[in-house]
């Protein structure tokens, strides 16, 4: 594999990018509000990635970003992503609300095992080697999919372009982990026990428990804070699950809400007013202050290796540039594609508050980092 770099994910996708806030980087794109505004969508709540409400919104702001660069509104999509859950179901929608043709790609590296890339259903490609991207793109023509002026290329970032699930993603889970440590330990103080914490985490953050934590990791923490201060038992929010009482997050927080006193006067009472408000009000990203660390982990571990580090070095200890998806994206630019980042992450773990910004720090899509990967031929 090489290695080279540091350099920032807008050298390969631009300033196109989109965050789970569904607010473009680019200055001059549609907002949020107008976005929502123009398609009928209520202001005050954000789609998810598998919603058609979220794909409905991607397509407006293609489209805008089409007018911007004086360029025809596409008639062809392509997609890189990782999960076939999020990304796929992205794809598909974005394929339903504008009616454009297309294929994706749904990549996680297996090393052990021999390169496949199969059709699992129509235009949707899995495959298990991230150096498959070249014989995807290989294959595209047959399909009526030379990319061009015509087509718009939606770019995954977590564990797509940067992290490579199977491969660098580890590094961004770990990041996260780090984040959820530094946060409990802020707030539960002297009442922090890790061991306690990590066994809470670990076990809830199963697919087994979607149901109830939504795979929504501020749920997930504020939950886990709630046994770290022994406002419940891991027993007793199993047993809850189990029997029905709280099977999903509302109940369980507003059963904190209704035993409030049990929180008043410390740091977390103060913690579950704010969660509980933004949950309430919709916000699928309520708790701004574990993002907040989230987001200063992450960043510590883009580029953070000097000099040109060893490709093993580099994929076990910094996020990295996925070299395959920058090359590919780089030859689709070539040929006239439009590309667009779009991610999940939530803004508040991908971009700088006021005073990480007066520290110099970046936000994500411009921290530079190492490019680690096989070239494509």
């Amino acid at each position: 594999m090489r290695v080279d770099g540091p350099s920032p994910l807008t050298a390969f996708l631009g300033d196109q990018i989109v965050y789970r806030n569904l607010e473009p980087m680019a200055p001059d794109l549609p907002r949020f509000a107008e976005s929502a505004a123009s398609l009928g969508l209520p202001a005050d709540r954000l789609p998810r990635k598998t919603e058609r409400e979220y794909a409905l919104v991607v397509a407006h702001i293609i489209r805008g970003a089409a007018q911007r660069q004086g360029r025809r509104p596409p008639s062809h999509l392509l997609t890189v992503g990782d999960t076939r859950l999020n990304d796929g179901t992205a794809f598909r929608n974005l394929q339903v609300v504008t009616g454009w043709d297309g294929a994706a790609i749904i990549c996680s590296e297996k090393a052990s095992a021999p390169a496949a890339l199969e059709e699992a259903e129509r235009g949707l490609y899995l495959a298990n080697h991230w150096r498959l991207l070249e014989e995807f793109d290989r294959l595209l023509p047959a399909k009526g999919l030379v990319p061009g002026e015509d087509t718009v290329a939606v770019i995954d970032l977590d564990k797509t372009a940067i992290g490579a699930r199977g491969r660098n993603d580890h590094v961004i889970d770990e990041a996260r982990l780090h984040g959820v440590r530094a946060t409990a330990a802020g707030l539960l103080g002297t009442q922090y026990d890790e061991a306690c914490f990590l066994a809470a985490y670990h076990h809830l953050n199963q697919p087994a428990f979607h149901r109830f934590t939504a795979d929504n990791q501020d749920y997930l923490v504020y939950i886990c804070l709630m046994i770290g201060a022994k406002v419940r038992s891991l027993d007793e929010v199993v047993a809850g699950i189990d029997d029905a009482s709280h099977e999903t997050f509302a109940p369980f927080i507003g059963w904190v809400q209704e035993h409030r006193r049990l929180v008043a006067g410390t740091p977390l009472g103060d913690v579950h007013d704010e969660v509980y408000d933004r949950f309430r009000r919709g916000d699928p990203t309520p708790f701004k202050a574990f993002r907040r660390q989230e987001y200063r982990a992450t960043i510590g571990r883009m580029g953070c290796l000097a000099g040109t580090p060893s490709a093993p070095d580099a994929l076990s200890r910094e996020i990295v540039i996925t070299r395959e998806v920058a090359e590919l994206v780089e030859r689709w630019r070539s040929r006239g594609a439009m590309i667009i980042g779009i991610s999940d992450k939530p803004d508040e773990a991908a971009l700088p508050d006021a005073e990480a910004e007066a520290e110099g720090l970046p936000p994500l899509h411009r921290a530079p980092t190492h490019r680690v990967g096989d070239s494509l031929p």
